[in-house]
């Protein structure tokens, strides 16, 4: 079964070890932001240093871990249509669209939609880090380190699946800032298997 995410908001639930984690751009060129957080230890959440550390690369893609901040693998990327994420950005939020976007009403992003997502679980906003952000596509230059914000890779139905190797509180979002999605708002599909 797939559940949508409709247009900037976003979701959160239960993942069990050995479950996979499909999600789907269902029109192309959307983002999403996913967190991860052992069900068991809040504290332990996914972390993009540990990750890109280990992995000793930017773009991560099919047979790479992403680790927590406690050095433990917490999901495996196991099929990637797309193969271009970025795990170097923080989650879109009020401040993003102040400060980059000049916003005088900013919407609260997707660090306002984990935020919202995750209070049931008992996760505070001071606990949300970098998040893992699918189909994003972050261009860095090799000269200068400049980072630029492409249109994402993905066509409409690319997907992304993880398997969870642990028990985890996942968080989804369809991404908020313009920037990040050529420019339009569109949904995310995630479904969970096994």
């Amino acid at each position: 079964m797939t559940t949508e995410i409709a247009p900037r908001t976003g979701r959160a639930f239960k993942l069990n070890r050995g479950q996979r984690l499909r999600v789907i751009d269902p029109q192309g060129e959307q983002v999403s932001d996913m967190l991860a957080f052992n069900a068991h230890d809040i504290d332990e959440v996914i972390s993009s240093g540990r990750t890109l550390d280990y992995a000793s690369k930017l773009f991560l893609t099919v047979g790479d871990p992403i680790y927590s901040n406690r050095s433990n693998v917490m999901l495996r990327i196991v099929e990637d249509t797309v193969g271009r994420h970025d795990f170097l950005l923080t989650p879109c939020s009020k401040d993003t669209f102040r400060i980059i976007y000049g916003d005088e009403h900013p919407h609260h992003g997707c660090f306002g939609n984990l935020s919202m997502a995750l209070e049931p679980f008992g996760v505070k906003p001071d606990q949300i880090p970098v998040a893992f952000n699918i189909f994003m596509n972050v261009q860095v230059d090799g000269q200068t380190g400049a980072l630029t914000v492409d249109p994402p890779l993905s066509k409409a139905g690319d997907h992304i699946l993880f398997e969870a190797e642990m028990d985890l509180i996942v968080a989804l979002t369809a991404c908020s800032a313009l920037q990040s999605n050529n420019y339009a708002f569109k949904p995310i599909h995630y479904g969970v298997e096994g």
